[in-house]
């Protein structure tokens, strides 16, 4: 659409508020109203140039409005539903809006709304309401539904109207609802993404939008942002590539951000970058909501995915963080290594899971003694989570021993890769590669390796039988992680009955 296009219907709406104006000569008895030298349709003539002062300016689609009565019970940000005091109801005309009832509350109010610690090192959340009467009531409907995918839609129709209320939810039942809004939930929303899309929530980059993305991100409302959780949607959890309707994910994630670590909703933006799919199930969807072409790879999607780093950079600063969420292997690893110098990133996959298997660890040498450097790793799986495990362990053991991280590798096996593979592996499993012969199942590398540790991050599930396990115990005191995806309720049961199992088999409890 051309510029004069664009402007057209704006210069029609100025001319239509001239024409109910009185005309700049006056109006005497008898005189009309319709200026001669008038524009077409009547109205006033141009005559501070106003018209076109305005066309080499660009047309803003949204103002900045102080919200009040209908309209702010629509705001999500600052709806408060029927919590809203009699005062703050007479002063934002909402008498006869509302329902008569003020809910029952514990109203604390802040000025600024930022999070701080207290004397106990707690963290304290301004500008917050708590809202007692109406959590008490929708966690009574939640608890309703029998299907947790239900429950996820329920919760994000609350967090499109009302936001304060989704948090106070959320942050009061996080045991509760935590794997409602994220995993496992979330996996089974995203492939339903299209059919339960209502609202749109974050920012859609795709292909269209090559050469504007500045431009895109200026059109979201809010300024300043803190956190920006990206994905392309090519690897959803274990549910593979997922395009457009990956967008559950940053949604979600960001909802522990703000209920977990206390950052502000609106600090908060999650972006899918669409650059298509190669889901054909997807692309044959009459209700898919993304681009409907094969993905882009290669210089194609390297260069889209410059453009949108430098325009984050440029819109938001320097201090923005933006979290890699769920890119495939191949572009995962390539775009951490890429902008770790210039931008503050992170990759949740990579290094998220890494710190926290790490710190289990550290936590078990109280149980087994000793320290990392005298254990011998084994990983099933080599993938992003795996290898930014490994990565980090090693670094850990070169740190506490001195000795070089190439020479700390050879204590951890990634899956079962050696030297044979090396050409075969893609570039970030390389420096993992053995001198050692084939391994073709995981009970061989148990025996031939004898590792102390086992470790599994494979979307591959029930692969710590009973005869790897007992083969484990054999050796010596050990400890087996077991990391397998939980993307679905369904993997969540299978998942704790192989820990249970595995618990069993290791203390000999065979009954």
């Amino acid at each position: 659409m051309s510029r004069s296009q664009i402007l057209r219907p704006i210069k029609v709406l100025k001319r239509m508020q001239k024409m109910h104006s009185c005309s700049l000569k006056g109006m005497k008895d008898g005189e009309s109203i319709i200026d001669p030298k008038s524009t077409v349709g009547g109205g006033v003539g141009d005559v501070y140039g106003e018209d076109r002062a305005t066309e080499d300016q660009l047309v803003t689609p949204w103002t900045v409005s102080v919200a009040s009565g209908y309209t702010l019970l629509r705001d999500p940000h600052h709806n408060k539903g029927i919590a809203f005091t009699e005062r703050e109801r007479d002063s934002h005309y909402l008498r006869g809006l509302l329902p008569p009832a003020v809910s029952t509350q514990e109203l604390q109010v802040w000025i600024c709304p930022q999070v701080s610690l207290n004397a106990q090192g707690r963290f304290l959340l301004k500008n917050f309401v708590f809202i007692t009467h109406q959590v008490k009531k929708l966690m009574q409907s939640i608890r309703s539904y029998d299907i947790p995918l239900q429950k996820y839609v329920a919760m994000m129709d609350l967090q499109e109207r009302n936001e304060r209320l989704f948090y106070k939810l959320l942050i009061d039942n996080v045991e509760e609802l935590l794997p409602i809004v994220y995993t496992p939930t979330v996996g089974e929303a995203c492939p339903k993404y299209g059919s339960i899309f209502k609202r749109p929530q974050g920012l859609y980059i795709s292909l269209k939008e090559k050469g504007k993305i500045l431009e895109v991100l200026k059109n979201w409302p809010e300024r300043s942002i803190q956190v920006i959780v990206a994905t392309d949607g090519e690897r959803i959890l274990g549910l593979g590539d997922l395009g457009c309707q990956g967008m559950g994910i940053p949604v979600g994630k960001l909802a522990l951000y703000t209920a977990l670590g206390g950052v502000r909703p609106s600090a908060c933006l999650p972006i899918t970058i669409d650059v298509g799919t190669n889901n054909q199930k997807l692309l044959d969807d009459e209700f898919y909501i993304g681009l409907r072409q094969k993905r882009a790879t290669g210089t194609e999607y390297y260069d889209l995915l410059e453009e949108f780093m430098s325009a984050v950079k440029q819109n938001y600063g320097e201090k923005v963080l933006v979290q890699f969420e769920d890119f495939a292997n191949h572009n995962a690893f390539e775009l951490l290594a890429k902008y770790r110098t210039t931008h503050l990133v992170f990759n949740d996959d990579i290094q998220g899971t890494a710190s926290v298997v790490l710190a289990g660890l550290v936590a078990s040498l109280k149980l087994l003694g000793g320290s990392l450097a005298d254990h011998t790793f084994l990983f099933f799986g080599a993938g992003e989570a795996g290898t930014g495990i490994a990565e980090l362990i090693a670094l850990e053991i070169s740190t506490k021993t001195n000795i070089p991280v190439e020479e700390a590798r050879k204590k951890i096996w990634l899956g079962l890769i050696v030297s044979s593979r090396k050409e075969s592996l893609q570039h970030f499993k390389k420096p993992w590669a053995h001198e050692h012969e084939a391994l073709s199942t995981l009970l061989d590398a148990v025996k031939a390796i004898k590792p102390s540790v086992l470790i599994g991050t494979s979307g591959v599930g029930q692969t710590f039988t009973k005869d790897v396990v007992e083969a484990m115990a054999a050796i010596n005191e050990v400890l087996s992680l077991s990391l397998s995806l939980s993307h679905t309720h369904t993997h969540v049961r299978a998942r704790e009955r192989t820990h249970l199992m595995t618990y069993k088999w290791q203390n000999g409890c065979f009954g």
